[in-house]
């Protein structure tokens, strides 16, 4: 029967690290740093597996660090603001401060049952005013130094939620919470002008050896840096031109049509004296902004009547459509279609029975249409047919520069980052609007804006919009009745400098500037793919715009980034395909029931655990009966960090037979009370390859835990334990070994598994906790082979293996090995024709 109370083992310890205030830093000139760093939770009330997973990760890599003698910064707090509150307040009928703040209390219990190593008078919570103060100051200052603006834009607008969505809070077509189909309109928005570190930003990923090369790739893919040509098309009959951006002009003399965006100037001038155009951009207006639902919907537009002259063949006039595929905020709002060779304009043309002519060409036959790779031939198309795409492109911009039609042009993907939320639950935008002086920022000494407590919440609009008295405000430059800006800030702003304030969050400025240049920039930063290009691209705008300002010497924020998998579980279904909670499943052989109705359910799939599909598995029942170190164990020695890990039962049951044997094989060692005053030395063979063991597993344990291998750490320190398990002790000298092989293993699971570790460590006497015990070092000289081990074989058959000193050379070998008695039996009166010697492996006696 096992010893081993996890429970009262886990509070006990939990509470020595934090009466001793263990994980309590500040900078030191003394020490090296060390940043780790999980991406700050939302405070949905409950922690989940993928919390239990990320945090475990984090808590690993600070112990280690910890171990090796740095200097660890280990925060965390709280995402607080968001839509989610809002919209419990209106289910729950509870104020969002209310909601969030009872949601933290929680979720910060939970997570301290963990026993994370975090330094928690760090913690913020981005809905605290002291916090939103300093974010405040932060948007006048880029204000004050033009990296802020202020425009009517067309954005993603929920009738329901009546707020302004980002393109990725739209779900086929419609809000991600309301479920409402989502409209177009126009409002005038606050922007961050991320476009002016497009290019740093780009250049930058190439450096970027920390980041899993994926995460660059989406990164770089979202920047989208396009080399191309800027084309004038002119209208025929009028002085008008239709300006055109194109990262391929090689297919210029494929052209069949030209394309505005109903938002383009042009297609609005039509509007006004053609009711039928008028129709199509209402209809228009009332599709997605988002360019998922613009890629995937119907391709639909309207001719103009206007005729446009192709620049490279003055002959040809080419009909202008208004389309609702085309993107005002890209290139120049109007597009030219080839439809040989783009996918949208293939459909288009098909659609509208319009020219499709192909003017390159691959090696091979290919199915229009062709996606235009730079090896490939043009043809159809005078002056350029014969070259390569890429030759074509060069010699288009040439003429085209030449004949002032054109010139050569760099255009990105990026965006501006639209700030603006019509809700509450945000951080209010420091700014006052005056009829008199016009835009005003608020006075430093009157920050922070704080949220008034006293709002209705109906999910109508937004409450600070209907406040009687909140918005209404003197103008701090004439004193007038003015009206203070009721938009709040959009989270991921919150999300995209809190990694700075971790370092002084008591400050009253913005951040201490010489805790940020001990500490700054993070070493090791931990969360979910799901982050990799929104907030990812947002903090490293962030920190280069606060570098820009002089406020911190580094340009990226994070020097590593490790992107956990998913958690996983079996989802049920029943014969009517209602899910079925995994908690409710039995097993009887290879069928599965409900506990509640005894009825067949089925497996549907392994996937990521979520509350629709009922296949949450919560993290608090299952810690009160494993204990949090079997829970810790598993989530980081199941797979490899950065793939998805299934949750399973003979998983978990592995983990605790493991610990339970480990506490029982350690507490049996001590209460035998075996003597071990000697010293450390290895005499016998025996004790010569255990020494080794001990040794290989400290060297292969340290590597795979700087190559963030932890699955594998794990594994090697398992498989030793076996061996050290096995080991006979017939002297004092085996007991030394033996103490020698269980502190190694101790060290070495401790920050996988602290509880335990420091419960058994403190059994065997030590008066230090081991969580300051600094990480076990090998030595080379008990690694290193003193001999190799050579098989030899007669005919290509084994015979035996024979053991040589390490600095025999190959003929003293063969003259021992033809020496040896049973090899001399083995040969006799046969004729040696041969000896094969493959080096330091292998000996082969051909005989005949």
């Amino acid at each position: 029967m096992s010893k081993y109370d996890f429970i009262a083992i886990e509070k006990k310890w939990q509470k020595a690290w934090d009466d001793k205030q263990v994980f309590h830093c500040a900078p030191s000139s003394d020490k090296r740093k060390h940043y780790v760093l999980e991406m700050l939770p939302y405070p949905s009330g409950q922690i989940h597996m993928g919390h239990v997973r990320n945090y475990s990760i984090g808590d690993l890599i600070a112990r280690y660090k910890i171990k090796l003698g740095y200097n660890v910064l280990h925060p965390m707090g709280w995402d607080a603001f968001g839509l989610p509150a809002e919209n419990a307040a209106i289910e729950k009928n509870v104020h969002p401060k209310e909601w969030t703040y009872s949601n933290i209390a929680n979720m910060k219990s939970e997570m301290q049952r963990l026993g994370l190593s975090y330094d928690w008078t760090k913690e913020i919570a981005t809905c605290d005013p002291n916090y939103y103060k300093q974010q405040q100051k932060i948007f006048l200052e880029f204000l004050k130094h033009d990296l802020i603006y202020r425009k009517e834009s067309v954005v993603n607008w929920d009738p329901v939620d009546q707020t302004v969505l980002s393109n990725e809070q739209v779900e086929d077509g419609k809000g991600w919470r309301s479920g409402a189909h989502v409209v177009r309109k126009k409002l005038t928005q606050w922007f961050l002008k991320i476009t002016d570190f497009a290019e740093d930003l780009l250049e930058e990923l190439k450096s970027m050896d920390g980041w899993p090369e994926h995460v660059r790739a989406m990164q770089e893919k979202w920047i989208g840096k396009s080399f191309g040509a800027k084309v004038k098309f002119k209208v025929q009959d009028s002085n008008d031109v239709i300006e055109i951006f194109t990262t391929t002009p090689e297919t210029l003399f494929g052209a069949s049509f030209c394309a505005l965006s109903f938002e383009h100037p042009i297609a609005l001038k039509l509007a006004e004296r053609n009711q039928e155009i008028k129709d199509f951009i209402e209809q228009c207006n009332t599709s997605s902004v988002a360019e998922e639902s613009i890629e995937t919907a119907e391709k639909l537009g309207i001719d103009t009547g206007l005729r446009v002259v192709n620049p490279l063949n003055k002959n040809q006039l080419v009909p202008v459509y208004i389309a609702n595929f085309v993107l005002m905020n890209y290139g120049t709002g109007a597009i030219f279609g080839c439809p040989a060779h783009d996918v949208r304009d293939y459909e288009f043309a098909q659609k509208y029975n319009l020219p499709i002519t192909q003017v390159v060409f691959s090696n091979q036959d290919a199915n229009l249409p062709l996606k235009v790779e730079p090896n490939y031939i043009v043809k159809n198309s005078e002056f350029l047919s014969g070259l390569t795409a890429i030759e074509a492109k060069k010699a288009v911009i040439a003429h085209l520069e030449k004949n002032k039609d054109g010139e050569k042009f760099t255009q990105y993907r990026l965006r501006d980052w639209g700030v603006s939320r019509q809700r509450y639950w945000g951080c209010p935008i420091p700014i006052i609007h005056c009829d008199h002086c016009g835009v005003v920022p608020v006075l430093q000494k009157d920050l922070p804006v704080v949220l008034p407590d006293d709002v209705e919440i109906s999910g109508k609009g937004n409450p600070l919009d209907h406040h009687p008295t909140w918005k209404h405000v003197a103008c701090p430059k004439c004193g007038k009745p003015a009206i203070r800006e009721t938009d709040t800030l959009d989270t991921f702003v919150d999300s995209s400098w809190y990694f700075l304030r971790y370092c002084s969050p008591q400050d009253e400025n913005i951040f201490n500037k010489a805790a940020v240049d001990y500490w700054q920039p993070v070493d090791n930063y931990i969360g979910g793919i799901e982050h990799a290009v929104l907030h990812l691209l947002y903090s490293r705008f962030f920190t280069k715009a606060l570098k820009k300002l002089g406020y911190v010497k580094f340009g990226e924020p994070f020097k590593s980034l490790l992107t956990q998998g998913m958690v996983t579980h079996m989802s049920y279904k029943d014969i009517e395909g209602k899910w079925i909670p995994v908690s409710d499943i039995y097993q009887e052989g290879q069928k599965c029931f409900s506990k509640e109705t005894g009825k067949e359910v089925y497996p549907y799939r392994i996937e990521k655990m979520s509350k629709s599909k009922k296949n949450v598995v919560p993290p608090v029942p299952i810690m009160n009966e494993i204990g949090e170190d079997t829970a810790r164990m598993f989530v980081l020695s199941d797979s490899p960090p950065e793939k998805n890990l299934e949750w399973n039962d003979s998983g978990i049951e592995g983990c605790s037979k493991f610990l339970n044997r480990l506490y029982n094989f350690i507490s049996d060692f001590i209460d035998a009370k075996h003597a071990a005053d000697v010293g450390i030395s290895a005499n016998t063979q025996k004790q010569k390859d255990f020494l080794k063991k001990i040794h290989s597993t400290i060297k292969n344990t340290t590597e795979n835990l700087e190559l963030t291998h932890f699955n594998k750490a794990i594994a090697c320190i398992r498989e030793f334990t076996n061996v050290m398990y096995a080991y006979e002790i017939q002297d004092q000298q085996d007991a030394k070994l033996m103490i020698e092989a269980i502190e190694v293993v101790l060290q070495l699971l401790n920050p996988i598994v602290p509880h335990i570790t420091e419960e058994l460590w403190n059994m065997l006497g030590h008066s230090e906790m081991l969580v300051y015990a600094s990480w076990p070092e090998y030595n080379s000289k008990f690694i290193e082979d003193t001999v190799r081990r050579i098989t030899v074989q007669i005919n290509g058959k084994f015979k035996l293996v024979h053991e040589f000193p390490l600095h025999v050379s190959e003929s003293e070998i063969k003259d021992i090995i033809m020496n040896l008695e049973i090899i001399k039996r083995s040969v006799a009166d046969r004729f040696v024709k041969n000896i094969i010697f493959v080096q330091g492996k292998l000996i082969n006696i051909v005989v005949v």
